[in-house]
């Protein structure tokens, strides 16, 4: 049976104009809810200056990318209505301070844990996989955690912070770091054990719930899915349905090495770390911790080596060729982070840079 994928994006709301970022949420998700007749897939974030969507579980990756082009689209034009529109950006180029959403979680948040909330104003795209069981889940969980770092390269989109140039590919990666249950986690072995793990960081009454787990992968809590955390909202929306497929190919590969009996790779968590932090400096653009090694090796190969990992998956889907495809245009054409450092350079002005990424965002 194959298995179905959903994929969560988190968009950034900005004046059509200037590109700033913009408190619109709540006008956007009331104009969202009546174009949809009350139906809305949209929901509110953190901050008042992003607007988040689900799409369906989907089996078919064309279906997929025809969804996630519909609702980029419908946010564009309920964002329009009210005086901004949308960008598929992991960190706004521009300076802003943020607006805390409204709500009692988001207060809570705000008081708990300061300026670390204020300052999260990052976009992501999270994808859900099915999965048959917690304990199949859990063993996909172990296997996966060498290639997540992979995905956050392939997504990198937040080189600026603040107006400035933050030297990294994805900044978002390292401010999401701040919260306490953020990253990358142990090998658990079982689903009992990792149940265990997450109802003890919860009874810490650090955390308010079992919606705070933000590992950068993770047993979603309210679907029978993995929920992949890592990556930052894509740019172009292409790299997002590449995204979903490798993370397909990726809970396929490891759920078969799971029911094998193949021990998962025993890596510490601080040399994971360490393999975030690159992905998220370095992007495609130098070199990443390989996978199979955790030496340095250039990013397109480390690439090339995640779809070699996952091709009999992506066969069996008859999803391959596209996979080929995406790896070898997201090469050529950069990820969100160059295409950004690429226009600012051409024009000078990070609101041009704001401005294009606005009209890639739509595809």
């Amino acid at each position: 049976m194959v298995r179905t994928v959903g994929v969560e994006e988190e968009l950034l709301l900005v004046d059509e104009q200037s590109g700033d970022p913009r408190a619109l949420s709540t006008a956007v998700l009331a104009l969202a809810e009546r174009h949809a007749d009350g139906d809305s897939v949209f929901e509110s974030e953190l901050h008042r200056q992003q607007l988040e969507f689900a799409t369906e579980p989907r089996t078919d990756m064309r279906e997929l990318a025809d969804e996630i082009l519909r609702w980029r689209a419908e946010a564009a034009r309920s964002a329009a209505d009210a005086g901004g529109t949308v960008a598929a950006l992991a960190t706004a180029p521009l300076p802003v301070s943020p607006t805390i959403g409204e709500g009692e979680r988001y207060r809570w948040l705000a008081d708990k844990f300061g300026l670390t909330t204020q300052e999260q104003l990052t976009c992501g795209c999270h994808v859900h996989v099915s999965v048959e069981s917690d304990e199949e889940g859990v063993g996909v969980l172990d296997r996966i955690r060498p290639w997540l770092a992979v995905l956050l390269a392939l997504s990198a989109n937040s080189p600026f912070w603040q107006g400035q140039d933050t030297t990294y590919s994805s900044y978002r990666s390292r401010v999401w770091g701040r919260w306490p249950s953020a990253g990358p986690v142990e090998i658990f072995g079982t689903a009992r054990r990792y149940h265990e793990e997450v109802q003890a960081l919860v009874d810490t009454e650090v955390l308010r719930d079992k919606g705070m787990i933000y590992f950068d992968a993770r047993l979603s809590h309210r679907y029978p899915t993995v929920e992949v955390r890592v990556a930052d909202v894509c740019l172009d929306p292409a790299d997002a349905v590449l995204l979903a497929t490798l993370v397909r190919g990726l809970v396929e590969t490891a759920a078969r090495a799971w029911r094998a009996g193949d021990p998962p790779e025993p890596y510490g968590v601080g040399l994971l770390r360490m393999a975030a932090w690159q992905a998220g400096r370095a992007g495609l653009e130098g070199k990443l911790l390989h996978p199979a090694t955790m030496r340095p090796a250039p990013a397109p190969d480390v690439l090339r080596a995640l779809l070699a990992h996952v091709r009999d998956a992506l066969e069996e889907t008859g999803d391959l060729a596209a996979a080929e495809e995406g790896i070898e245009q997201v090469l050529k054409r950069g990820t969100g982070a160059r295409i950004q450092r690429d226009t600012l350079a051409r024009t000078g002005s990070l609101r041009d840079a704001v401005a294009d990424c606005v009209t890639r965002t739509l595809g």
